[in-house]
């Protein structure tokens, strides 16, 4: 078999794998390296299990309020973690074994092992420094390894990993990352978590389902700092009616571990120190690039705080290589790693009217309980770029879905252009959210305009309703509020 190709990804995760299925559809014979697992941290490791996780949490909170569902439920609502987290892993295992079926079918050559560039198309594959595969997905006989490969174009999609601060660096027993915090062997009685992005909340709101004693710490003045203030807000006092405890304009200064438990001590912006006792912490301060031990610095591949330094089309300053996903910076998130893969093998395969993916116009979910979506402009950066701005508001307590559901706490916010119309930026925090914003995903992108969205007919009675209802809103044309 040759070892010789038109394109080569290193690395199976969702940037990865779904390039290399778009390189196969236009004709280009490619082969994808992977050290570990097909399907990368998100599959195994991120989006997909923490997902199933958090829909564990999201049964337990139902059932632990049927009462106000008209039902009664005999004894009392537990949670065998041994059972959830085999849940969350047996989802994990058959998306990864899905990945393998698409890759045979697609006729893309699985390369297992460690890959390094040693000069412009050219990579050696060597033995993996981590488990080859999981368990239930051995490697089969006769399959590519170690050796020398090469290509025209070479694609560099390794993900990132969970940053670790000095001094409070996670060691997998006491200090958790998303690793530890996925899989734990018992359910710990108090947490501290360390960060409060999308990780972060995401599990303080799945153990806080769990029963666990949750306090949250976050240096910056609220909470998800990326997303809007009045949504976040929002945000935080639904969490805290939970029973999180969440400190902000706080960071941990120093963590002492004892023989089970840690003593966070937690300095404020008022230079105050508390210390909180806890079983264990999650350290959830974001991820790095995985740009170490690939050979880059002895190309000469131009990198920036941890990330590779690429243009809008994937291209590195070194001819013949690309960067895609986690790896070549933000936002550091599954599908805009898939949809930066196709366009930069689009581009490579010399398609017309390639265009540069725009990254205002990513969406971005927290699977939190209650969920937080967004896309595009908040309200604070758009007055900061001196736009004149429309912004309406609709409550989920107006609408009927979200009554008859029991989730009417909740906000859908969006914000138009004054001049022109234009849909800027859209935010949401209650039920199903994360599955609403795609509508206005899909009308940025087509430049809808606020006449198209009122003159859009949503069907009755949906959540959906409520994001006709915030446009009309920021016409002065609300109908149900």
């Amino acid at each position: 078999m040759s070892n010789n190709y038109d394109v080569l990804i290193i690395g199976s995760g969702p940037g990865g794998y779904v390039t290399a299925i778009r390189a196969a559809q236009l004709g280009l014979k490619t082969a994808i390296v992977e050290r570990e697992h097909l399907g990368g941290i998100c599959l195994n490791w991120g989006c997909i299990p923490t997902k199933a996780l958090l829909r564990s949490a999201e049964i337990m909170d139902h059932a632990n309020h049927a009462k106000s569902y008209g039902l009664t439920l005999e004894g009392k609502m537990t949670a065998d973690v041994k059972d959830v987290v085999a849940r969350s892993r047996g989802v994990s295992a058959r998306l990864n074994g899905g990945v393998g079926y698409l890759m045979k079918k697609n006729k893309i050559d699985v390369i297992w092992g460690e890959a390094k560039l040693t000069k412009p198309g050219e990579i050696v594959v060597g033995a993996s420094s981590k488990p080859a595969v999981q368990p239930q997905n051995p490697v089969p006989k006769g399959v590519k390894g170690e050796g020398t490969y090469t290509a025209k174009h070479i694609i560099v999609a390794t993900g990132a990993r969970p940053r670790a601060l000095p001094g409070i660096e996670p060691d997998g027993k006491l200090i958790w990352t998303y690793f530890e915090a996925m899989k734990p062997d018992f359910m710990p009685k108090s947490l501290v978590v360390m960060g409060s992005g999308a990780i972060g909340i995401e599990f303080a709101s799945f153990y806080r389902s769990m029963g666990v004693d949750v306090t949250v710490v976050e240096v910056m003045s609220q909470v998800m700092p990326v997303e809007d203030a009045e949504i976040s807000a929002i945000a935080r006092k639904a969490l805290e009616k939970r029973g999180l405890k969440i400190l902000t304009e706080a960071k941990v200064a120093k963590v002492e571990k004892g023989s089970n438990s840690i003593t966070a001590h937690v300095e404020t912006k008022d230079g105050k120190v508390q210390q909180i006792t806890a079983d264990r912490l999650i350290s959830a301060v974001g991820v790095v690039g995985n740009i170490e031990n690939l050979g880059l610095e002895a190309l000469g591949v131009k990198t920036d705080r941890g990330c590779i330094v690429i243009d809008g089309y994937g291209k590195t300053n070194v001819p013949g290589l690309y960067a895609i996903g986690d790896v070549a910076g933000p936002p550091m998130l599954a599908h805009k790693a898939e949809h930066e893969g196709v366009v930069c093998i689009e581009k490579i395969a010399g398609l017309p009217n390639v265009h540069a993916m725009d990254k205002g116009k990513i969406p971005g979910c927290t699977y939190c309980n209650p969920q937080v979506a967004s896309v595009g402009l908040t309200e604070a950066k758009a007055k900061a770029e001196g736009r004149d701005i429309r912004v309406g508001r609709f409550s989920f307590g107006a609408n009927g879905k979200a009554i008859a559901l029991g989730e009417d706490n909740g906000l859908i916010k969006t914000i138009f252009d004054k001049k022109t119309g234009e849909l800027i930026g859209a935010h949401m925090v209650g039920a199903e959210v994360t599955e609403l914003i795609q509508g206005f995903v899909v009308a940025m992108n087509l430049e809808t305009t606020e006449e198209d969205l009122m003159h859009t007919i949503f069907p009755h009675p949906t959540l959906s309703e409520m994001m006709k209802e915030s446009v009309l809103d920021a016409y002065g044309r609300v109908l149900n509020a």
